[in-house]
């Protein structure tokens, strides 16, 4: 990778750094504080229950109207360079989620599928914000995903905001669509509801980082907006901190609202795979 993740001039130790000490340096304190009491134990917190409260699912696919979605596939969330790693690369190699991520693309891409990216940008402007929630706070603090401008591509190849270079195959091959940025979580401020309906999509595949903010305000926004969406659940992952584990927070909303939740094994089935 390119000196933005490793030269102190461009402050890549400094913002991995700064996350280590402000999340990471508390997590054994919050290690100690799940145990006794808490109803599950390792990877179990994450199965599907044994006797299921909710219906099944009965999404099946129209692939003429179908479309592979993915949130933020980018160097800053899924790779051991970007600047989120300290907090997610536990998730991340949990799910296998940037192999799985490859598989959904290259599955989307053999089926003939719509595919559509939304990715995360920040650019000088946005740091002038008013207010802002926790994570805006952290990711402007640690300089996730930024870009120098709208319309400026000065060291953005192999920087956190670019896409993961295994991906790059299937985004820049002239036929997926890139949306505008979205700034906070959900797709409501950029182009992705329009490129859908102008595709004559409705149904929608979502994946993408991170499981419980960007892919769940997606998942939130498309279904409000009238789509049938199933989420891939191991096609995501999410940050743990002291503050919770972002992934069983998600999984838990996945089941409760999404029109289907699928593996990466079936979702490849369910496209032909």
């Amino acid at each position: 990778m390119c000196d933005h993740h490793t030269n102190d001039k461009h402050g890549g130790t400094d913002r991995r750094n700064f996350l280590k000490t402000s999340v990471l340096a508390t997590a054994a304190v919050a290690a100690t504080g799940i145990g006794a009491g808490t109803a599950y134990a390792g990877s179990d917190k994450y199965a599907p229950p044994a006797n299921p409260a909710l219906p099944p699912s009965d999404m099946k696919l129209n692939l003429e109207r179908t479309a592979l979605v993915v949130t933020d596939p980018q160097v800053d969330f899924l790779s051991p360079t970007g600047v989120a790693w300290g907090v997610v690369s536990e998730s991340v190699k949990e799910q296998n989620t940037v192999e799985n991520i490859g598989r959904l693309f290259a599955i989307a891409k053999e089926a003939g599928i719509t595919v559509a990216i939304s990715p995360h940008y920040y650019y000088p402007t946005d740091k002038g914000w008013q207010f802002e929630g926790a994570l805006e706070k952290l990711m402007h603090n640690i300089k996730m995903f930024d870009r120098p401008g709208a319309y400026d591509l000065q060291g953005f190849e192999d920087s956190g905001a670019d896409f993961l270079p295994q991906y790059k195959k299937y985004i820049h091959d002239g036929k997926t669509i890139i949306t505008s940025p979205h700034k906070v979580y959900g797709p409501e401020q950029n182009d992705l509801v329009l490129q859908l309906r102008k595709n004559h999509v409705d149904q929608v595949i979502l994946a993408g980082m991170s499981a419980n903010l960007c892919v769940e305000s997606h998942l939130r926004e498309l279904l409000e907006q009238g789509f049938e969406v199933a989420v891939v659940k191991d096609a995501t992952a999410a940050a743990k901190i002291p503050e919770g584990d972002g992934y069983l927070a998600a999984i838990i909303n996945f089941r409760f609202i999404a029109n289907a939740v699928w593996s990466t094994d079936e979702t490849v089935a369910l496209l032909g795979g």
